[in-house]
Parts: structure tokens; C-alpha cells; sequence
């Protein structure tokens, strides 16, 4: 049975990923598995400040339970959502990124939410959200705390095979949840400013506009045909592909990067544009890599 991973701390960075899993779950007759990895080991006994009347004990079986209760409601309100969705919880115990990776190896994608609870925050993205981005090998969804618009989905096209798996991704999506797919293409990877001198130079904008869109459209032809409801429009950007990719992303439901594509800057695994857009795109970003 195939399954989507959600990883859950109890934030609400989390519970919205949760939710937003379920539905693409739904959408694709699928199971969902939450799981709240705790951080060991859980000391054998805490006190609460000395202001609270009576101190409270936690034990690793109190951590556990609270945990365990989380997730039922969780799963409760997952259903709520997605009336006859396969729910299935579990509470682990190690690094949250390990386990996660560990347990979505297999699973059709892996959630998480932007930021947690842990404290640990890099920018706007929490440590779990990019370790796993750089390195876990299914497809990965970060989710915002923000509600999830209902606009069209986005992704980068730039003719390399991780591209290919990131459109496959992305015409999915739109199919299933009906929405418009805007194709992207930055023609440069440099920023447009450092292209100005090629208008001293009499460039023939017009020719590179047009070499854009025939990028685009031999990059989707094969998508369009498997996914023939999707409604495809083509943006050709003269800025870098982060940027691109960011200024038709405010009112995005959804925004498909591949993980690793033709820049030449990297960030461990992770590629620079996905680095970029995970940190600063304002809707749910899917890194998805290629299929080996």
C-alpha cells in the first residue's frame, strides 16, 4: 500500500503540512502515516517552575503518551477532512531527519512543515525541513504555517532530466487538484543585471524570447499528452531561476523545483535554486529529484 509521511511536533507549522498532506492523499487513493519523532533520551524526571503549586513529573512514558494523543486527534481531524482517508500513527524515538528519511524511503512523497518546535531555525526553515531537502531521495513537499492557496502550480523547466521529474511532479498535481500549471523558464543563470551590457551590444531579445519558449514547450509536449486537462502557461524570465521561479509564486498552490539542475552552485546536495525557493517562496514547495 502506498503511503505519504508526514512528519509531526505538535506545531503548527506541522499540523498544517499534516492536513495539507491528507488532501493529496485523498487525491491519489493513497494511505498517510504520521509520525512524531521524539528527541532522546527524555530525562527520568523534570520539574515545572517553582511558581506551578504541585511540580509535574515528565517521564519518557508521559512524553510518549501526550505524543500519542496528539497524533489521534491529528488523525481525527486528517479524516474529518478527508472522510475515508487510511490514517496510521506512530511515535518514534532518534533525529527527527533520520527517522523521517528512514521511514518515507519507499512512500510516494514525504511532508513536513517549514519550522518546528525545536528551537533551531535557519531563517524561515526549520533544520528538519532542510536537512531532508538535501538529501532525501523521494519527492519532498515543505509546507508554510500560511494556508495553502488554491492557485496554480509552478515549476522550473531548464531541459535537464531532473526537470523532466519535476514537471512529471507538477502535472500530477495539477490534474488532480484542477489547477492551471505555469512553466517557467529563466533564460540566464546570471541576474538580469549583469545581462545589461548585452543591450549595448544590440541583443536580439526577441530571438531569445522566442529559443525560451520553444524550450518550454518541447520540455512539456510528453506531459501534455499524458495530462491532457492540465491548462499550460509559459513564463520566460530574463532573471536568475530563483527569482523566476519566485515572481509568479505569491498566489501559487504549489511550486515544483528538481534538485539539482544545470547551476553549478551547491548547498551540500541540495541545488541553489531549490535552496533559494525553499527559504523564501511563499507557498508549499515540492523538491523533487531525479528519477534514477
Amino acid at each position: 500500500m502506498t503511503e505519504i509521511v508526514v512528519g509531526f511536533d505538535g506545531s503548527a507549522a506541522a499540523r498544517t503540512a499534516a492536513l495539507w498532506a491528507a488532501k493529496e492523499a485523498a487525491s491519489r487513493h493513497c494511505e498517510l502515516l504520521l509520525v512524531h519523532v521524539i528527541r532522546g533520551p527524555v530525562p527520568e524526571l523534570v520539574y515545572t517552575p517553582l511558581s506551578t503549586p504541585l511540580p509535574m513529573a515528565v517521564t519518557e512514558e508521559s512524553v510518549r503518551a501526550h505524543a500519542e494523543n496528539e497524533l489521534t486527534n491529528l488523525a481525527a481531524e486528517c479524516v474529518r477532512l478527508s472522510p475515508g482517508l487510511g490514517t496510521t500513527t506512530r511515535v518514534e524515538y532518534g533525529h527527527p531527519a533520520d527517522v523521517l528519511d528512514d521511514l518515507a524511503r519507499d512512500a510516494e512523497m514525504l511532508v513536513v512543515g517549514s519550522s518546528g518546535r525545536s528551537g533551531v531555525n535557519r531563517a524561515l526553515l526549520g533544520s528538519t525541513a532542510a536537512d531532508l531537502a538535501g538529501h532525501h531521495k523521494r519527492p519532498i513537499v515543505v509546507v508554510r504555517e500560511a494556508k495553502a492557496s488554491e492557485g496554480p502550480v509552478v515549476v522550473g523547466v531548464d531541459g535537464s532530466d531532473t526537470s523532466a521529474a519535476a514537471i512529471d511532479f507538477a502535472f500530477g498535481f495539477a490534474e488532480r487538484h484542477d489547477r492551471d500549471l505555469i512553466a517557467v523558464h529563466a533564460w540566464s543563470d546570471m541576474p538580469v543585471e549583469a545581462l545589461a551590457p548585452l543591450e549595448d551590444w544590440g541583443y536580439n531579445w526577441d530571438q531569445v524570447r522566442t529559443e525560451s519558449e520553444a524550450v518550454i514547450a518541447r520540455c512539456v509536449a510528453g506531459h501534455q499528452e499524458t495530462y491532457p486537462d492540465v491548462r499550460v502557461k509559459h513564463h520566460v524570465s530574463f532573471h536568475g531561476p530563483a527569482q523566476a521561479l519566485l515572481e509568479v509564486a505569491d498566489d501559487a498552490g504549489l511550486l515544483v523545483v528538481g534538485s539539482h539542475g544545470r547551476g553549478v552552485v551547491r548547498r551540500a546536495l541540495l541545488g541553489s535554486v531549490s535552496h533559494a525557493v525553499l527559504y523564501h517562496a511563499p507557498c508549499p514547495v515540492a523538491v523533487v529529484r531525479r528519477k534514477s
